[in-house]
Formats: structure tokens, sequence, C-alpha cells
């Protein structure tokens, strides 16, 4: 190819930044995702699928008191229609709707297995069919009477509505939630009663505060009951700013049996919490040993929540036994409230109770005007109709006449002046005309001027109250109470599961009972193998008896230790991290790996392993050489990924005791310094303990210097050297050879 031929470039092919291409089209999904599928309008609570679903129903003609369809058949008009997603993703949100443990006011009316509290999934869609539910065709009252906006469906085919009218304020009654792109919702569900009793104060008083608000809406009112564990102050402030965190607990009796024993029995669980996985958890803490005072979990649930536990000892106090589970289990969540919503369906914006309700109450103002207008433009059709048929009546036979006779009988009605007689012109108009010729004959007996002139002033009338209604702000909030007040007798608290269910206490925590009080306190002797396996074999064994590992397994330590001891693994990542003692695998079988039960590395080995005490210390070091003297209280760690404490690849860990550190390279030079010139810190890389022209620590011990320094030779004999002036210096220093008979892998021990 020659240099002066340049090659043809596509139409369609533009050349523009990478950066400002990936920028452009990754903010174009994020818009979509935002307003089209993971944040709720805030006029009537629904996301784009939701609201999609109830359409298709209603288009279905599923009413509530209807038959029932197959899911299959609503998935696929939904998908077909409206919603060109996956069809297993619209049935999941459609089953979403008909959940009563999911939803405070489902709305959908399911018949057959939709899934339930254990968590189960809803079966196919092939073999669950469903209708409208009323709260779910409470929503759509009006969409027939231009109330809300429509837009073309997907393909141009046919159209949808932009929103739903909104009888109730389904936002804060049945809750939402969602991630989009950098932001994400949380809203609890709420009690209808409440929320509507809150909006007709609202709408006497518009400038009402968020505080007084809560004297109407107390706080969620979640489809599974609960109690919700927080003070008026903590709620108040969630609400005002829309972000907030709210304690659940589960509620719960206590069952005597008689004799002085009894039982727990947990009626209700927190929201979105599946039973079965928390009969697990409660299985698990018993299985290992965490939950000492508890002997054993049933599930009793048949169409209730029934869960039973049963105490170790009748002599533990209930409360405590439950502020334990709580603190170790789902029986108690932290439901994390973030009213993160779209105002008119286009911004996002974290609102606070009071602009959520001037949402919905806007928009059921709006509504209302759209009602009106529809009506007014009906009731102004209606009237010329009945003008032309008032006319008619009164000239019926003329009527005839021209229909009978005339090549063009609409010209000809058109054309006559029906009050000629009268001296004045009254024409029809085409309307009138048209409607006049459409009439049956059949229609001619019911022409009598009576009828005709009543219905004409009721509709004079009606017109009139709704031209009042239009022009007057205050007429207009008095019928939008009315239909609350209407909504609200339909589902409040007087109808069938309209009480509020979830109970509001601020009730003073009780402490949980201390576990290592109720451990019983036995001997036993820790064996951990070189591959990391461990076990704890009951009474203190020898500690170099003989044991059995696992085929190219071996011995890496014993010790001994006692049921009620935290014991600390120090590992060569600079962390330690606790197992209590009588959580350990027993001596019977060959031991548990470490690793499943604390996040240790595979690339970090076990330094040491010891039994915690308060108030001692421990000297760190790492292989570098450098270290530092920590405190029990600083090694304790409270998570299975511990606690990192040295900074660097730890060598060992060795109890504070005496005046001074001995230490030895791997160069065979030996240091001896004050102990005081070691900093005590809490986590950090530490002081240099010595210094090294090649290699680097082998080695450290605490000793007091008068008594001198001790070794076990090869022999198995113990040498001890007292004079140990000749190896005395600063800490960093180089130091001199070891003496003569020190063990040649340069370890103290």
């Amino acid at each position: 190819m020659s240099d002066d031929i340049i090659p043809e470039q596509p139409e369609n092919l533009s050349a523009e930044p990478l950066s400002r291409a990936i920028g452009e089209r990754y903010l174009t999904y994020a818009l979509s995702t935002i307003m089209n599928r993971a944040l709720p309008d805030a006029r009537d609570g629904l996301k784009p699928v939701h609201r999609r679903i109830l359409y298709a129903m209603r288009e279905l003609r599923l009413a509530p008191n209807g038959p029932f369809r197959k899911s299959a058949k609503i998935a696929g008009d939904v998908m077909g229609n409206y919603h060109p997603h996956g069809d297993a993703a619209i049935y999941d949100a459609m089953a979403r709707l008909a959940q009563d443990f999911a939803m405070r006011y489902p709305l959908v009316d399911g018949q057959g297995n939709f899934g339930n509290i254990d968590g189960d999934s809803p079966a196919a869609s092939r073999y669950t069919e469903a209708r409208l539910a009323d709260p779910g065709d409470t929503l759509m009252q009006g969409l027939t009477e231009d109330a809300v906006e429509f837009r073309p469906n997907y393909d141009g085919t046919l159209t949808e509505p932009v929103v739903l009218p909104a009888a109730f304020p389904n936002l804060l009654c049945n809750g939402a939630s969602g991630i989009a792109v950098g932001m994400a919702t949380n809203i609890p569900p709420h009690n209808l009663h409440e929320v509507i009793d809150a909006c007709l104060y609202m709408i006497k008083s518009p400038d009402a505060r968020d505080e007084t608000l809560l004297n109407f809406v107390q706080g969620p009112d979640f489809p599974t009951g609960g109690v919700l564990v927080e003070d008026a102050e903590t709620i108040s402030e969630a609400y005002r700013t829309g972000r907030g965190s709210l304690r659940l607990r589960a509620r719960w009796e206590q069952e005597d049996l008689g004799r002085g024993t009894w039982q727990i029995v947990v009626t209700e669980i927190p929201y979105q919490v599946q039973k079965s996985k928390l009969i697990e958890r409660l299985a698990e803490l018993i299985q290992t040993k965490k939950m000492p005072i508890l002997a054993d979990v049933r599930d009793e649930s048949a169409e209730d929540v029934r869960i039973v536990l049963e105490p170790k000892t009748r002599s533990v106090d209930p409360a405590q036994l439950m502020a334990a589970l709580f603190k170790s289990s789902d029986l108690e969540i932290r439901f994390g409230l973030n009213m993160n919503v779209l105002i008119d369906g286009r911004v996002p914006r974290v609102c606070s109770l009071k602009e959520v309700l001037r949402a919905f109450l806007d928009h059921r103002r709006d509504v209302l005007l759209r009602r009106t207008n529809y009506r007014l433009a009906k009731i102004a059709a209606r009237l010329e109709v009945l003008e032309g048929y008032i006319v008619a009546f009164l000239n019926l036979d003329r009527v005839i006449e021209i229909i009978r006779y005339d090549d063009d009988p609409k010209a000809g009605l058109l054309a006559e002046n029906w009050g000629a007689d009268a001296g004045v012109e009254i024409r029809l108009t085409e309307v009138q005309a048209e409607a006049i010729l459409n009439m049956r004959l059949r229609a001619l007996r019911k022409l009598e001027e009576m009828e005709l002139r009543a219905e004409r002033d009721n509709l004079l009338e009606e017109q009139d109250g709704l031209n009042a209604l239009i022009s007057d702000e205050g007429l207009q909030w008095g019928r939008i109470t009315e239909e609350l007040r209407e909504v609200r007798n339909q589902f409040g608290k007087s109808a069938e599961g309209g009480a509020r269910r979830t109970e509001i206490s601020a009730t003073i925590d009780v402490q949980p009972v201390d576990m290592d009080v109720m451990i019983e306190r036995e001997p036993v002797t820790v064996i951990v193998s070189k591959m990391g396996w461990i076990r704890a074999m009951k009474g203190h064994q020898p500690l170099d008896a003989e044991v059995k590992f696992r085929d190219g397994d071996g011995p890496f330590m014993a010790l001994h230790a006692e049921t009620t001891d935290k014991l600390m693994l120090f590992g060569s990542n600079g962390r330690f991290y606790t197992l209590p003692a009588h959580e350990l695998p027993g001596g019977r079988g060959l031991g548990e790996p470490v690793r499943l039960m604390v996040d240790l590395p595979n690339d970090a080995a076990i330094v040491d392993l010891f039994p915690w005490r308060e108030g001692v210390k421990y000297l760190l070091a790492s292989k570098e050489g450098n270290g530092f003297v920590v405190n029990a209280a600083d090694i304790l760690a409270q998570t299975k990924s511990g606690k990192q404490v040295l900074n660097g690849d730890a060598l060992l860990c060795r109890v504070v005791q005496g005046d001074h550190v001995a230490s030895v390279g791997e160069n065979r030079k030996m240091l001896i310094f004050p102990l005081d010139e070691l900093p005590e810190m809490a986590r950090g890389k530490g002081v240099r303990i010595q210094k090294f022209k090649d290699g680097g620590l082998s080695d450290a011990v605490c000793l007091t210097l008068t008594e001198g320094l001790r070794w076990q030779e090869s022999g198995g004999r113990t040498r001890t050297e007292p004079d140990l002036t000749e190896w005395l210096g600063k800490r960093a220093t180089a130091g001199r050879m070891a003496p003569r008979g020190f063990p040649r892998d340069n370890r103290f021990n």
C-alpha cells in the first residue's frame, strides 16, 4: 500500500478519548439503574417492575374478587408488553408482592407456594396462580380517569402509567429496599393507620415538624412483628434525617413446665431473618459450646412461629440467657434506615418523614385535579348530547321526517333551525346530530323531557361543584381527607391484620450472662501438630506422652490449660488470635485444623500458643531483630480475623520476667541488655534489639541478671553461666560470641 492511500473509515465510526467514552456510557448505566431499577418513586412507593406487574394484572382483569391466573401468564405479559427483562426476575418480584412475611400489606393475592419465612423459594411460575389483592387494586383507582400520565412502552406499541394514583402512602406502608450505583435505599414498613393519621395532620398543619408527626407514626411496623428496642430520641433523629440504625429483636416468652422447670418460646423473629438459618445458627452455638447455658433448640412452628429454647440449668435468668442470644445470633438485628427515594420520579434524595409524606400528598392533589378535569370534560360532552336529545324530543316528528326522507340526514339535521317557531336560532352541533342518528329506535320511547332535563340539571350541579373544587384549595384537601379516611377504614387498625404488630420498647438492656462463669472448670492438655491440627485431651497428660497423628504429620507443641482459659495463638504474620479452650475439639479424634477456627493465612505459621493471663507482659520480636513489650490486655482478639500487634515477620513471644533481655543472632553473637530499654507498646514494629551484619535474630529470652543464664545442653543437662558481664551491653549493639557449650541451634530453651 502506498503512503498516499488512506483507508476508508466506516460512517458510524467516531474518535474520542477512552476516558470520556467510558465515562459517558457508565453515567448512562448509572442513571438507568437509579431511576429505572433500584430506587422507588416517592409518590406510589413502587419501582418500575412492581408498577408494571400491577398494571399488567389490571389489564388482565385480575380483580381481587375475580379468578386467579397462572403466574407464568402474568410474568409473560409483563415481559412481553412492558418489562423486557428476564421472566425469572419478574416472577421473583411478583412473588415478593404476595408474601405476607415480606409485605406489610401484600399487593398480590397468591395461590400456591409463594415461599415461606424459612427462606424456601416460591414454586415455579407454572405451578402458582395470582390475582390483585385489595391494597394493590386500591393503588390503581382512577387509572381510567386520566389520573396520571401515560407513556409509550419499550417498543411503542402500548402505553403504561408513569406512576400509579396510589390511594394510600405505599412507600411507607410497605417499605422498599434497593442498591443503585453509588447509593442505596432501605425503608421499613409502617402501619397504614398511623401513616394516614400523620397525613391527615399534615393536611391541617402543612408546616408540621417531624417530631410532631412521630406522635402518629410511632416507628416501623414489620409484618413479622418483633420488638423495636430504641429510645424515642434515636427514632426521632432517624426520621428527621432520613438515616439511622434501629435495633429489632425477636419476641419471646417464658413458658412454665412445672416443678421449677421452664423453657423459652420465640413467637416472632426479626424482619427478613430466615427462620431456618436462625435455627441453624442457634444449633451451631450449642454444638461449638459457645453457648454452654443453652441445652437444645427446637422448631415447633406450624402456621405461626414457635422456636423452643431449652436452658441447660434452671438457675439461669431467662432475660440474661436471651441477652446472650441477642448478642450472638440474628434474634436481634440492626435495620439500617435510609429513606433515599425519587422525588417526582426524577431526583434521588434522602428524605425525612415529613418530606416523604409531602411528596405523597402533593401527588394525591395532582391526581385529584386530573380526575376532576377528566370528569368535567365527560360532563361537558354529555351535556352537549343531552341538549341535542331535548331538541330532538321537542321536534320528534320533524327529526323522523328528516331521517326518513333526506338523502343526507346529518346535513339536514345540521341545516335545520330548531328554534324558528320561537323566533330564535337553535342549531345542532355535529356531535349532537351524530348522537341523534346513532340512537336506536327503541330509545325513542325513553326520550321524555322530564328525565332528560333532570339528568341535565344533575350534571350541571355536579359541574358547578367540580369547578368550585378546582378553584378552592381548601375543598381539594377536604376531598383528599375523605378519600384517605375511606382507605383507613378499609385497611386500618379496625380491619383484619391492620393492628400494629411491632412493639416499640425503650427498656433497659439486661446484661448477658457471663459465659466464663457457666463453663465447668476442668484441666485439659492442648496438642498442636506440625500441620496445624489442634485438640484438647481431658486432664493434664504428660507433655511428652505419645499421641497419634495423621500420616505425614507429627507433634509441634503441647501445653497444660483449663477449659475456662482463653488460648492466645501468635502467628508469624504478627497477629494474635483467641481460642476459647472449651471450644476446642476433643482428644478422641485427631483434632481439627486451627485455620477453620481462626482466619490464620495459609502462608503464616504458628509461632506460639499459650493461656492468656491478665496483667502479664510479653516480649515480641521479629526475625529482622526488632521488638517491644506488650501488655496482655492489648493482645486479646475479639474476632476470628485476630488482632494485628507486631508489624513484621514474627519470630517469638516470651513472658516478661526479670530485669534483663538476652538475645542471640543467627551469627551466634549474644547480647544482654536491661529490660527497661525496650519500650512498651500496643502495636507496631518495635525497636532494634540487636545489630547484625549478616542474618537476623534467632532467639531472645528475659532473665534476672543475678541468677545468671541457663540453657539445656544436648545431653539433657542444664548449664548455668553465672557471670554475664562479658555479654552486657546497650540495646542494638552487636554483642559477642555465645559462651562455649551454647546449643548449636542458637536457642535458649
